[in-house]
């Protein structure tokens, strides 16, 4: 039996980590779900949504010379498919995949995977989530974020 659930926006905000961190801390974003339950512990669906983590500042001093240098926001669109398994009730987890468009000059955009970890709040209307978004192409782009979901 194929039921409907539109899963979304979820607001997320979260900290870069891995090959970014430095030049970036801080991103937020917002995401859109629409999942079909194929079974009563299974959904699948598709998503895509907006990130944008915001760029530093940063001095680098050597031989008595300082340079200042601030980086620009890095911007994705990810679209792809998603899966969440439901093992008991109120717990879920799953994940997504497919591909970050990058939107800011000089982005490429990559590979995208995300797996995620949820807990139903409210009676089963809305979902706090803990989540890793990766984007890869040479290098990674990595974050560990925090949502809340809100079901349609």
């Amino acid at each position: 039996m194929w039921t409907a659930q539109i899963l979304g926006p979820v607001s997320v905000g979260g900290i870069v980590v891995g090959d970014y961190s430095e030049a970036y801390s801080l991103n937020l974003g917002l995401d859109m779900y629409h999942h079909w339950g194929v079974s009563r512990e299974i959904d699948l669906g598709l998503t895509t949504g907006f990130m944008n983590a915001f760029g530093e500042k940063q001095t680098i001093s050597t031989g008595g010379v300082s340079v200042e240098t601030e980086f620009d926001n890095i911007q994705f669109i990810p679209a792809g498919a998603s899966v969440r398994i439901y093992p008991t009730s109120g717990f879920k987890f799953g994940g997504d995949v497919g591909y970050a468009i990058g939107i800011n000059k000089g982005n490429e955009g990559g590979f995208y995977y995300r797996p995620s970890l949820g807990i139903d709040l409210s009676g089963g209307s809305s979902e706090l989530n803990i989540s890793y978004l990766a984007v890869s192409d040479d290098v990674t782009f990595g974050s560990v974020l925090l949502g809340y979901l809100f079901l349609f």
